[in-house]
């Protein structure tokens, strides 16, 4: 049930989360403090640490293995848990038991169980459950108290494991299905801020196509014939209108202003955007607003063509100046200018 982004059942129970690692940590301390508790009247106290380390080390497991359903070498060795630790344990308790707490590690073991039916292996679960249960009647056999006392004393650690095989097979399907949802209402929030940033952008342009074209609208509306620098007041607008729409990458004001300032000189501009800056870095953009500015202010006359190349060129845009000379200069993605080339 691991989804394409890798989220699962493991990002909504928190097992990434350092709370997850801490209570991993605690069980640990748990286990060691079972073993000092009960190792006063043990024939040998290593086996059990090495039942505590076999615990502590499936609860870490369980926690910082990756994937989902929890991949398979790891889920056949915490499927021995039960039965490496509680034959350590049974090995060197007395016969019969001074106290019910040297059984600890059939807790433990048992807390693995469970989850690991959360991590989606009830059936290894149930695997290690039985081969846990196996040893002990094994055991009770073996020192004369009888089969059924070792699956007495087993036999309730099935509970736990039967609640989390439940949780496996109804709670665990869910988390699909919520993250689902999450997704969905994500995708439908970014919809609405995209048709809302739409909205203002529309209102945006044509407040502004309101503020520059209404006065020569209703001048020309009135009927009264335009002087010539009203028609050049129109033909510059115009122009102005057009560059918004066919380059908007050089819709800064300084260009602007140097643009306008160039056609009232009789300078015929003509500038495109063909999107090769569209992921290019603020200090970019600025560096070639500058240039182009630079460029304008020389020109007196003439025609000049301001492109910004398609994305994947080796250049990233070209000013084409016609003028009393040809000259074609070319500017990396950097903005740095690379080419100057002039002929008659």
């Amino acid at each position: 049930m691991i989804r394409p982004d890798g989220r699962d059942v493991r990002d909504l129970l928190g097992m990434h989360s350092v709370a997850a690692r801490a209570m991993a940590t605690l069980f640990a301390v748990t286990c060691a403090i079972s073993v000092l508790y009960t190792s006063s009247d043990v024939s040998a106290v290593w086996p059990l640490w090495l039942a505590a380390l076999v615990c502590s080390a499936s609860a870490f497991t369980l926690v910082l293995s990756d994937g989902d359903p929890l991949p398979l070498g790891q889920s056949i060795a915490l499927s021995l848990t039960g039965v490496v630790s509680s034959a350590a344990v049974l090995a060197v308790v007395p016969v019969p038991l001074n106290d019910q707490a040297q059984l600890w590690q059939f807790g433990m073991s048992t807390a693995v169980f469970t989850f690991m039916c959360v991590r989606g292996r009830t059936g290894f679960a149930w695997f290690g459950l039985v081969l846990m249960i196996a040893t002990t009647m094994i055991w009770s056999a073996v020192t004369d108290q009888g089969s059924l006392v070792g699956l007495s004393m087993t036999a309730i650690n099935a509970g736990p494991v039967l609640m989390s095989t439940f949780f496996a097979y109804t709670i665990r399907p869910q988390a699909k299905i919520i993250y689902q949802l999450r997704e969905q209402s994500t995708q439908r929030i970014a919809a609405e801020s995209a048709a809302s940033a739409a909205l203002e952008e529309r209102d945006e342009q044509l407040n502004r196509l309101d503020r520059l074209a209404r006065p020569l609208l209703e001048r020309v509306a009135s009927g009264i014939p335009l002087s010539p620098t009203e028609r050049q007041d129109c033909e510059l607008l115009e122009a102005k209108l057009r560059d918004s729409l066919r380059a908007p990458g050089l819709q800064k004001t300084s260009v602007v202003d140097a643009v306008h300032a160039a056609r009232s000189r009789g300078v015929e501009v003509v500038m495109l955007d063909d999107h090769g800056m569209d992921d290019a870095d603020p200090e970019v953009r600025e560096r070639l607003h500058r240039a182009v500015v630079d460029e304008l202010a020389t020109i007196t006359s003439g025609t000049v063509t301001i492109r910004i190349l398609p994305p994947r060129r080796t250049a990233m845009a070209t000013v084409l100046i016609d003028a009393e000379d040809v000259r074609r200069i070319e500017f990396d993605h950097n903005a740095e200018q690379v080419i100057r080339a002039e002929a008659r």
